[in-house]
């Protein structure tokens, strides 16, 4: 068998680079972050013709070797860096069909390298639809590659890209045109000054600093020969280069490629007069999003409904089959109720990331950010701050790193700040089991769930609190500096269904995973604690029978009291009972309380915490945790815990605390300073504190 060849996946956004990765790696795929930074990689494995494998590394987009951003200059990095384990054999440049253009710019900087590089025209099943034509064997010629023209949605030309990946010792490394002709003076000296070096690489390194700040690159030492150029001198000859560039794919296309606008069939246009309108876009943007919540109430609800049951009865079934002591208790009352606070809202996670994949597979998602654009910059955020914003209703992490792209450092760091904000994956289970407790199932008009318009509504109040941060911040924070906003219209297209079920599995999976290992720590942590205690507890039995006796109680009525009394004088108990004045004032018990510090871990904890202690209250309760929780109540009062004002006191707590361990690492990361997560952290605990009470107060 042949080595194994590293093969790097290069490509502007927005030209199906993802879809062609799938295409090659299927299933031998996985996702993590280049060492040191948080920019995400994907790589897989791809068998090849003859027994040969390639190892697929998915870069992140990037229109120039020119980096403007961090996940550019991860691909610059990576290839100035010959001794770097993932250094190309062969570069596969995607590009879309119908932006050729500007995806010829970075194609031909690669090819300057020296790096062997395919070019792939993605989408070429549109280009019947878009009345364009190409002449391949002239665009080989004058680009001096090898082209596959490729459809990942109809399955063409894959398997000759494979073919041509293998061969890839037969194409020509061969620069498409000179770069040195901008200035052939300031090249020759350079190549005088460091014979033997790659010129265009040496110019790349001179000239990124100039882009992008400081970077860990090592700089090219002085030599006595050679003069180097001012900055603004350097930026100059740059655009010098990219015009030249433009020259010569301009002069390219227009023989090898034709444009019969009166053959094209293009709907995009009319589409975008309505879905980015001032007023209906607006409109569409609004169904779409109640659509999405009504199909994570409505259609998730017979899925959830057998996962709870399903749970409830696995413990008992564990409790039965087990002998009675510790062990039984820690799994059918600790781990099994635990881990089922969790998996019960996997189809709810599962719904909310299918309706964000097929947003983003469509092209829809650019142009909410178009739409959004203006109304952000109100706010002291830049039109790039959506794309957070948005993508914080899956995970603020990734959405916090997607911050890198915005320039600005004041936009940058109040995005940062106000991105949690955004109603993330996690907090679904919390907003679902709160809402399905206090807002009664109904249909509006007969077809809305009230209960679906209940979770709009707090994905509008996160959009309104970011907001509302964001214009407090822009006046507090004093930082000078202009940025300008540049999206892309990707062309419309059907959602590729492996695409999307890529998405969904690898999200959910994820999600699942990553709460799943917290929950399950947590829960036996809990289980402990809340099964152990000190000398009251230990004496427990002997009190109740007493008690028992006294008062003429039947056997259920002792065993229940038992329980309640264990669970009250129990480690946690004790912990909940030490903060519950702080908490009573927002209608909480101390089960709560217990709730609430324990979810900081993960958001998603507060339903396991309260399945377990629940589980231990009531072992002998059959119910599920959402009959429990129901039928809860205070000690002493006998009044319910859950009502309208204690749900309402903790929506608003969890629509605003940051209740996320992970997201304050990251955000400690991304602005490289404790000022910034700690007056987050601090911040919005003080004021989820006291919107929480303002809405105990107004509902009680």
């Amino acid at each position: 068998m042949s080595k194994q060849i590293n093969v790097a996946l290069i490509g502007n956004p927005n030209t199906g680079k993802t879809s062609v990765f799938n295409a090659l790696t299927g299933l031998n795929q996985k996702v993590g972050n280049y060492p040191g930074i948080t920019v995400e990689k994907k790589e897989g494995v791809c068998k090849l013709p003859r027994g040969v494998k390639a190892h697929i590394l998915d870069l992140p987009g990037t229109y120039s070797l020119n980096a403007s951003s961090l996940d550019e200059n991860v691909v610059i990095e990576l290839l100035l860096n010959k001794n770097d384990k993932n250094f190309p054999d062969v570069a596969v440049v995607v590009s879309d069909v119908e932006h050729l253009k500007r995806n010829l710019l970075l194609f031909t900087q690669i090819k300057d390298l020296e790096i062997p590089a395919i070019l792939v025209i993605n989408m070429s099943d549109r280009m019947a639809y878009k009345g364009i034509s190409l002449d391949v064997a002239y665009l080989e010629k004058m680009l001096k590659t090898k082209i596959a023209l490729v459809s990942t949605r109809k399955k063409q030309g894959v398997e000759e890209l494979k073919e041509l990946i293998a061969n890839y010792r037969e194409l020509s490394m061969e620069p498409c045109l000179n770069a040195s002709e901008i200035d052939p003076e300031y090249f020759d000296g350079l190549r005088k000054a460091f014979p033997g070096q790659l010129l265009y690489k040496l110019w790349l390194v001179i000239t990124q600093d100039v882009n992008f700040g400081k970077t860990d690159r090592n700089e090219i030492d002085p030599v006595a020969d050679f003069k180097t150029k001012s900055k603004s001198e350097l930026k100059r000859l740059q655009q010098k280069e990219t015009i030249r560039r433009y020259q010569f794919i301009n002069d390219t296309l227009k023989v090898g490629q034709t444009i019969d606008l009166n053959a094209a069939k293009d709907l995009s246009i009319k589409l975008d007069r309505i879905l980015t309108h001032k007023v209906w876009g607006y409109v569409v943007f609004a169904i779409l999003l109640l659509l999405m919540f009504q199909a994570i109430f409505s259609w998730s609800e017979p899925f959830m409904n057998v996962i709870d049951d399903a749970f409830a009865s696995l413990s008992d079934v564990v409790s039965g089959l087990l002998p009675e002591g510790k062990l039984n208790d820690l799994i059918s009352q600790g781990i099994v109720p635990g881990i089922g606070g969790v998996v019960i809202f996997v189809p709810q996670i599962a719904m909310l990331f299918l309706f964000i994949a097929i947003l983003e597979e469509t092209g829809y998602m650019s142009r909410v950010v178009f739409l959004m654009d203006k109304t952000m910059r109100r706010f002291g955020l830049s039109g790039k701050s959506v794309v957070p914003l948005i993508s914080g209703n899956a995970c603020a992490i990734p959405a916090i790193m997607a911050t890198r792209n915005i320039e600005n450092w004041k936009e940058r760091l109040i995005t940062i700040l106000v991105t949690p904000l955004s109603v993330c994956s996690a907090r679904l289970p919390v907003y679902t089991i709160l809402i399905s407790l206090i807002v009664p199932e109904t249909k509006i008009f007969g077809l809305i769930n009230s209960q679906a318009l209940a979770l709009l509504g707090m994905y509008v109040l996160g959009i309104v609190l970011a907001i509302g941060a964001a214009i407090i911040l822009n006046k507090i924070i004093k930082m000078k500096g202009k940025s300008y906003f540049v999206v892309e219209m990707p062309t419309y297209k059907l959602p590729l269904l492996k695409n999307v079920a890529y998405t969904v599995l690898e999200k959910t999976k994820a999600f699942v995973i990553n709460a799943g290992k917290i929950i399950l720590a947590v829960s036996i942590i809990l289980w402990f604690l809340a099964t152990h205690g000190g000398k009251t507890f230990s004496n427990a039995e002997t009190i109740i029978d007493e008690r028992a006796t006294a008062l003429n109680l039947s056997e259920h009525e002792r065993d229940t009291e038992l329980a309640s009394f264990q669970l009250e004088n129990s480690y946690i108990g004790m912990m909940g009972k030490a903060i519950e004045p702080v908490i009573k004032p927002l209608g909480y018990d101390w089960k709560i309380g217990i709730a609430i510090i324990t979810s900081f871990a993960a958001r998603e904890v507060f339903v396991g915490t309260l399945a377990t202690i629940y589980s231990v209250e009531n072992a002998e309760d059959e119910g599920t945790i959402r009959s429990r929780m129901a039928s809860a109540t205070f000690a002493g009062t006998g009044e319910k815990v859950f009502t309208v004002a204690t749900g309402v006191s903790l929506l608003l707590f969890y629509a605003i605390a940051l209740q996320c361990a992970a997201t304050v690492a990251i955000v400690r990361k991304e602005t490289n300073s404790w000022k910034w997560p700690l007056i987050q952290l601090i911040g919005l605990g003080v004021m989820a504190y006291l919107f929480a009470l303002i809405g105990f107060s107004i509902f009680k």
